[in-house]
């Protein structure tokens, strides 16, 4: 029995390809394209960063993808940093600056992943770093292969059948011994030698013996538009979709006046609301519900009362930045629901009024907007007619945010 060796492991994900196989798309290269509501470089980094044996990663990507490697990353959930460095004119050009990024870091082992294997799992990586610590200096994921294979001429014509006996489909993440696919690597290019199609064929010619650990059905591929649809219905139908709630509570003190602004409607009344802004304390609320399903604060850390500029100003503002922010995290709002509560004015007569201003300021259709109003039966600051307070929900569903 081998004796377990400690290592340290780094990782390089290899992110720089145009992906052409999978045709173009708006998302950009196959490695951005959304599989389950996120891109595909996402749920493999996600996987690998979760890993508790990972000390470091660093994603290769192309010039080009800065904003999309940017975007991706923030719906990915990670213990330790990802780093980038920018890719070659070949994934083997691209592997060696991977590889010469982690060559300060003191890694003794490191484990080369292609970006667009979405499905890797942490049994598969615990099964190549038990290899790999008992001394293997190269170890290869694979699958023997099951289909029967056919040898064919350039017409097509099948010339034999060729046995499937001890032929092995590979996978990655492909792992070695840092220095000796470092060095691997280096001679390939000293050599002007571009013509591998994996990591582990650049270990045999180096001479280094590549072990073959059992891979994982699940860890496929995605080279063309059928696999990424594939991916994408597969994740689809087990994922739970994001739906959150947010609550808003607000209150403002009522003063002598000629009329308040309530969900943007103004109403004539003997008093008016007294606040920095137009007080609408609808709005207000709403405007806190809203940014609660992201965790995006409340009204006061985007619209300070401290700051002149906001002074009288429409309190839609307020509720269309909030939309804003919604939906540049990937949120569509569903629903916005606010119950006023007040002695007075009367609400009933505006009621569609103000379902439609808040149709308009949040961009969602009437049907899904709803405007309430309770009195406090005499009780209280409101009873007392000293003001009028708002409780505010918003329901967001997100994609292409991190759980």
């Amino acid at each position: 029995m081998h004796q377990k060796q400690p290592i340290s492991i780094g990782i390089v994900v290899v992110a720089a390809g145009r992906g052409e196989r999978a045709g173009a798309s708006v998302e950009g290269p196959k490695q951005y394209r959304s599989i389950g509501g996120r891109p595909v470089i996402a749920h493999t980094l996600g996987i690998l960063a979760s890993w508790l044996r990972a000390e470091h990663i660093v994603t290769v990507i192309h010039p080009d993808d800065e904003a999309l490697f940017a975007k991706a990353l923030e719906s990915v959930t990670a213990k330790l940093p990802i780093a980038r460095v920018h890719g070659g004119a070949t994934r083997q050009q691209s592997v060696l600056r991977g590889l010469q990024h982690l060559q300060d870091k003191g890694v003794s082992h490191v484990l080369i992943q292609d970006a667009v294997r979405p499905f890797i799992d942490h049994e598969l990586l615990d099964r190549i770093t038990a290899m790999l610590e008992t001394g293997a200096p190269a170890v290869l994921p694979a699958m023997p292969v099951a289909d029967t294979l056919k040898r064919a001429d350039a017409s097509g014509t099948v010339i034999d059948t060729v046995s499937r006996a001890q032929l092995y489909a590979a996978q990655t993440p492909q792992s070695f011994a840092f220095d000796i696919i470092l060095a691997a690597h280096e001679k390939a290019a000293a050599a002007d030698r571009s013509d591998f199609t994996d990591d582990a064929a650049i270990a045999e010619w180096a001479g280094h013996p590549v072990t073959i650990v059992e891979g994982s059905a699940d860890n496929v591929k995605l080279t063309v538009r059928r696999d990424i649809a594939m991916a994408d219905q597969r994740l689809s139908s087990h994922q739970l979709p994001d739906v959150r709630t947010g609550n808003g509570y607000d209150v403002h003190q009522l003063e002598p006046g000629d009329g308040v602004t309530l969900c943007g409607v103004f109403i004539r009344h003997d008093q008016k609301l007294k606040g920095h802004s137009d007080a609408d304390v609808a709005l207000h609320a709403l405007t806190d519900a809203l940014l609660a399903t992201c965790g995006a604060g409340d009204i006061g850390d985007h619209f300070p009362p401290s700051d002149p500029q906001w002074k009288g100003a429409p309190s839609r503002i307020f509720i269309e930045h909030a939309a804003k922010i919604v939906r540049e995290r990937g949120g569509t709002i569903m629903n916005a629901d606010v119950t006023l509560i007040a002695e007075a004015p009367k609400v009933g007569p505006h009621r569609d009024a103000m379902r439609a201003m808040l149709a308009e300021f949040t961009g969602i259709s009437i049907d899904r907007c709803s405007v309430k109003a309770t009195t406090n039966e005499t009780i209280g600051f409101v009873g007392r007619r000293e003001g009028i307070a708002a409780i505010a929900t918003a329901t967001v569903v997100y994609q292409d945010i991190k759980p």
